[in-house]
């Protein structure tokens, strides 16, 4: 049975004076399924909402008005690190090894973790950058000016590029401040898109490559923090009077698609999935359990609920962190493949200087084929030699491919030959008939 873990920040003074939970806490790693459990803790640490990364081996703090960021090691269960920056980080997420930041300058800053490489832009965002994140090759990000930058990852990332960075494109529908952003994952261009909540109450799902506004949703109050779901078939969103709500992109009438109407089209959102008590709050942060069938919540008073999205009950109060829960962040059930880890992170520099890779090679766990055992001999072995030379001396046996090209070869130049013998008789007979005039 696979085992399901969340982590969760909080920032913030506590809220009451409740001695069972741990005062200098900031960070919580949880076990929600088979059972629920906190099965870690990261102390000192103060994490405002999005600024939050979690990898296979590290976890990624960014601190409340501040221009560091704390980074704590899964493996060893410590705090490994504390980096400081140029300017205040507002939100940050992970593309792979490089930490993506986003400043209160409206720069965007990217750091290498396992070299130290630290590429910054220029302030392409005329006020802070609220929120980011990242797809297999772009960055996204929104601000407080409204508008949201796709950035062209690998561009960013390019060695040697004296080019100013420029994002290759702004989305400029909204009129108000972003205050959150979600996107598709699908490597596919014709599949990706993007959904942005802005304080102007609504919601604008885009194609972010071609800048096309898919669908405009509009909700009764300003939305605070939205999640796909993994297959990226329903949107949630919560809002500051406390409602949930849930759209599905590709039910009976669906938002997107052949199917759907003309995207110039606003769609009104007025039911709501659920709805959270007065004294709880409205969700500041939530997301998806990797099977789509849960909801994780995160409310200013402390509490984490969860939500059956199939059965639509009341939620269930998993813990009580007695501060603000600002960010939750499922961690993939599912071992990545890679061939090297990040053991310990490489902190980030500005100086010029070797390009230098520090990183952990995995062990190769595919069966021994047999180039592998060739590759680790000191010399050739006997037998491999003499099988080398006696197939010098054997006939090339023609493969089944082969041959069956010689019989379309063979049927191929019978059609020509039987042309050529009846182009011959034509002849022959035209000849033949301009001699007997």
């Amino acid at each position: 049975m696979l085992t399901e873990e969340f982590v969760s920040t909080i920032c913030g003074p506590p809220l009451s004076s409740n001695t069972a939970v741990a005062k200098d806490v900031g960070i919580y790693c949880h076990t929600l399924s088979p059972t629920y459990s906190v099965k870690s803790t990261f102390k000192k640490s103060s994490v405002p909402v999005n600024c939050l990364g979690v990898s296979d081996t590290h976890v990624f703090a960014a601190q409340h008005e501040k221009a560091y960021v704390h980074v704590y090691s899964r493996i060893r269960g410590n705090q490994e690190a504390f980096v400081a920056f140029p300017e205040r980080i507002r939100c940050l997420t992970l593309a792979g090894d490089v930490l993506v930041m986003g400043t209160t300058e409206g720069r965007l800053m990217l750091w290498e973790t396992c070299t130290g490489r630290l590429v910054s832009t220029p302030a392409r965002h005329v006020q802070a950058v609220s929120c980011v994140v990242a797809t297999p090759y772009h960055i996204l990000t929104g601000s407080d000016d409204s508008d949201i930058h796709v950035w062209s990852l690998p561009q960013l990332l390019e060695l040697d590029s004296t080019a100013e960075h420029e994002p290759k494109r702004s989305l400029s529908n909204h009129r108000a401040a972003i205050m959150a952003l979600s996107a598709s994952t699908n490597a596919s261009s014709d599949t990706n898109f993007c959904v942005s909540a802005s304080k102007d109450k609504s919601c604008i799902i885009w194609n972010y490559q071609t800048g096309d506004v898919l669908r405009t949703l509009l909700f009764p109050s300003t939305p605070l923090c939205l999640s796909l779901d993994p297959s990226a078939r329903a949107l949630c969103v919560s809002c500051d009077d406390g409602s949930l709500y849930l759209a599905e992109l590709f039910a009976s009438k669906p938002l997107l698609g052949a199917q759907s109407e003309d995207a110039s089209t606003v769609e009104q959102i007025s039911s709501p999935f659920g709805a959270t008590q007065s004294d709880v709050g409205p969700a500041s942060c939530l997301s998806f359990s990797y099977d789509g069938t849960m909801l994780l919540t995160g409310h200013p008073r402390g509490q984490i609920l969860r939500w059956d999205i199939a059965e639509n009950k009341s939620p269930v109060e998993l813990a009580n962190l007695n501060a603000a829960v600002t960010n939750i962040a499922f961690i993939s059930p599912f071992p990545t493949h890679r061939p090297t880890k990040t053991v310990t992170i490489t902190k980030p520099t500005q100086a010029e200087r070797i390009y230098t890779f520090t990183g952990q090679f995995e062990s190769y766990s595919a069966p021994e084929t047999r180039f592998d055992s060739l590759l680790g001999a000191t010399s050739f072995p006997q037998d491999t030699l003499e099988s080398a030379i006696a197939a010098f001396y054997q006939p090339a046996a023609e493969s089944a491919g082969d041959q069956e090209l010689q019989r379309q070869n063979e049927e191929l130049w019978e059609i020509i030959n039987e042309q050529r013998a009846l182009q011959k008789q034509t002849l022959q007979r035209y000849v033949e008939a301009k001699s007997n005039r």
